[in-house]
């Protein structure tokens, strides 16, 4: 065999390689394949496996079998009660078709970026029917398949199915939230004033009332000192009139010794009184 031939051999085995590798595609398990020819759709591939086109003439547009995510920017929304809420939202779809999703929005940001708007404006019509209440509620799951099913019904014109549309977080706008805090704190302040207020009244009163326990107590005390003492007065005088009974110059001696003891006992006292007073009776004698 001469040289020319072998490479015209090798050059059509060669050209051959080319031809059958660029003939064979591999769809794996999580994709789907579009094949166009000539730019327009011939057939629809869902299938895994090694699979064929017509070399230089078919070409493909491979797209997620999976389920994707879309998470949406956050959105001010206003309720049914005139609140306002940030909504933070997410939400997973899936191509169901191929062939609308490539007429429609050809690429997955642009699914991406209409399917924020979808999303947005439903949760604005679904939200602005509900309150506050709703959405702290067990009602929010219903709210959820709302917004689902709105936003399903706008989807399928897009070859795609949103298989669930959650609510990450709702929070009040900031200067809201600010407005709410100084309220609590105004409404914690006030209260406060109150208990103080209720504790200053409680602890007057409780002075008041001690004061006149007080009161009641020392008068009480008095009276009943006042009473003893009258009744020790009492048996004092009837010890003393007894005394007097049995022998009256006695008695007449010591009240006068008792009189000397309080009146002179004291160094210092001094008392000017006559010689013939009675208060000197028993000094009389030695006075002589």
């Amino acid at each position: 065999m001469s040289d020319g031939k072998i490479l015209g051999l090798v050059i059509a085995a060669v050209v051959a390689f080319i031809l059958i590798n660029s003939a064979i595609f591999t769809v794996s398990e999580g994709q789907q394949v579009i094949v166009l020819r000539f730019g327009d759709p011939k057939h629809q591939i869902t299938d895994p496996g090694l699979h064929f086109k017509v070399p230089m003439i078919d070409n493909i547009r491979t797209f997620e079998k999976r389920i994707l995510n879309v998470d949406p920017p956050s959105e001010e929304v206003l309720l049914a009660d005139q609140k306002r809420l940030v909504v933070d939202s997410f939400a997973r779809y899936k191509i169901t078709d191929m062939l609308v999703f490539l007429k429609t929005l050809n690429t997955e940001n642009s699914a991406q970026q209409r399917l924020h708007t979808v999303i947005n404006s439903a949760m604005r019509s679904t939200m602005g029917k509900a309150t506050l209440q709703d959405i702290l509620s067990s009602k929010r799951d219903v709210l959820m398949e709302n917004i689902q099913d709105i936003v399903n019904e706008e989807a399928k014109r897009f070859g795609i199915e949103v298989v669930d549309v959650r609510i990450v977080r709702a929070d009040l706008p900031e200067q809201v939230t600010q407005a709410t805090f100084d309220r609590m704190r105004s409404e914690r302040e006030r209260e406060a004033r109150e208990a103080r207020a209720e504790g200053e009244q409680l602890a007057t009163e409780i002075r008041s009332k001690a004061d006149k326990e007080r009161t009641v107590l020392l008068a009480e005390a008095k009276r009943d000192s006042e009473i003893v003492r009258g009744q020790g007065d009492k048996k004092a005088i009837e010890i003393y009139g007894k005394a007097f009974g049995q022998d009256p110059k006695f008695y007449a001696f010591y009240r006068s010794l008792e009189a000397y003891k309080n009146s002179l006992g004291n160094a210092d006292t001094t008392l000017l009184l006559s010689p013939e007073s009675e208060f000197l009776e028993f000094f009389k004698d030695k006075m002589k």
